[in-house]
């Protein structure tokens, strides 16, 4: 392992309590808890810095919100608060759509630093995502990950480093050797040019005040213990049924080549999600159930099919390169009349709070 010793660093803002703070939003699969870990631990090994990182998740898959929190202080400070970060001084965005559907612009200041991840400038940025204030730094990180064979959080880490300019580039490569390097070392080559190009390539643009600030994330809860369900069971448990998965996806998808499909159901048998849709119809002058397409709004883009299929009816694609999604079929099964979907977007998951998105009415929810 590669060690490196650095004079100390100076924190070039706290708050009232002596800490910098960060804190990332981000969905199941694009590596928010690594980039978390990989911060927390370059505070404590290579800044000299007293550091504390863990993060906050449901179940561990993909499409499940995902926040981490890292907090610095200087060594003769020590950390004294476990909590979440409320007003951080670097807000990481890895996906666009989260602004907008969950409150991830919480607790910014005009000292904000906020890196997100879009194929927008930082001007069309802020204008759509009503941005009110701090330093918006922009990046595709998804089109440099897929370019550098990396991944989307080493993009990010890149980043967020840019936004940080008292973090030495070369301690963060350090980093990124020892952790990704000591278990796959065949990785680190690619990974190191993602960080080094998501450093290269974000935009920075200094955002005037125009609104107030979003207020304080805070925890309320509308159900007690006289109006809560028996036994305190949530009605709407997390579920692929009515979310919008395409946000997990990492810039691929499985393609469907119809005319190669021997209908052999392989690929309904190993997808976690039962994205394809079969029906009864004709293959090659016999009655069988036929396979008709899959829902891609259901496909977390793991390609386990495009692994298992043994005619290569389903190929690995950039979905940029497709944005119609042929045979595209919506999930008919999971998706009886009762059952709605939810507003497209990366946050369109249904969590433990998605009581709050819900109408109370006598004996149910609507």
């Amino acid at each position: 392992m590669e060690h490196m010793m650095y004079t100390p660093v100076t924190l070039p803002v706290t708050n009232e309590y002596g800490y910098f703070e960060i804190r990332l939003e981000s969905i199941g699969g694009l590596g928010a808890n690594l980039c978390g870990k990989m911060l927390g631990e370059l505070g404590a090994l290579y800044l000299s810095l007293n550091s504390l990182s863990f993060s906050s998740y449901g179940s561990e898959k993909r499409g499940s919100p995902v926040k981490s929190y890292i907090r610095w202080s200087p060594a003769s400070h020590p950390l004294r608060i476990n909590s979440p970060v409320l007003q951080p001084h670097v807000l990481g965005i890895f996906h666009e759509g989260l602004i907008g559907t969950y409150p991830v612009l919480d607790g910014i200041s005009a000292d904000t630093k906020i890196v997100l991840n879009t194929p927008l400038s930082c001007d069309e940025a802020a204008e759509k995502y009503n941005i009110p204030t701090g330093t918006l730094y922009c990046l595709d990180a998804l089109s440099i990950a897929m370019e550098s064979r990396s991944r989307i959080n080493m993009v990010m880490l890149g980043a967020i480093t840019r936004a940080c300019p008292f973090i030495p580039m070369d301690s963060i490569e350090t980093l990124c050797k020892n952790t990704i390097g000591k278990k796959y070392p065949a990785l680190i080559g690619a990974n190191l040019q993602g960080l080094k190009m998501g450093y290269e390539k974000t935009a920075e643009k200094k955002i005037p005040d125009r609104t107030a600030y979003p207020s304080l994330a805070k925890e309320t809860y509308i159900w007690g213990y006289k109006n809560a369900p028996i036994g305190g069971i949530n009605t709407r448990p997390g579920s692929t049924v009515s979310n919008d998965l395409s946000p997990s996806r990492e810039g691929y998808i499985p393609l469907f080549l119809q005319d190669r499909c021997i209908n052999c159901g392989l690929c309904d048998s190993t997808c976690p999600d039962m994205v394809f849709q079969f029906a009864p119809g004709t293959y090659k002058g016999k009655e069988a159930m036929v396979n008709q397409g899959l829902d891609y709004r259901h496909c977390k883009g793991c390609l386990r099919c495009v692994d298992v299929c043994p005619t290569h009816a389903l190929v690995k694609a950039e979905e940029k390169d497709y944005p119609d999604k042929p045979h595209s079929m919506p999930d008919q099964d999971l998706l009886p009349d009762s059952v709605r979907y939810q507003k497209t977007g990366a946050n369109s998951w249904i969590t433990s709070d998605s009581y709050l998105d819900e109408k109370r009415i006598d004996g149910g929810i609507v």
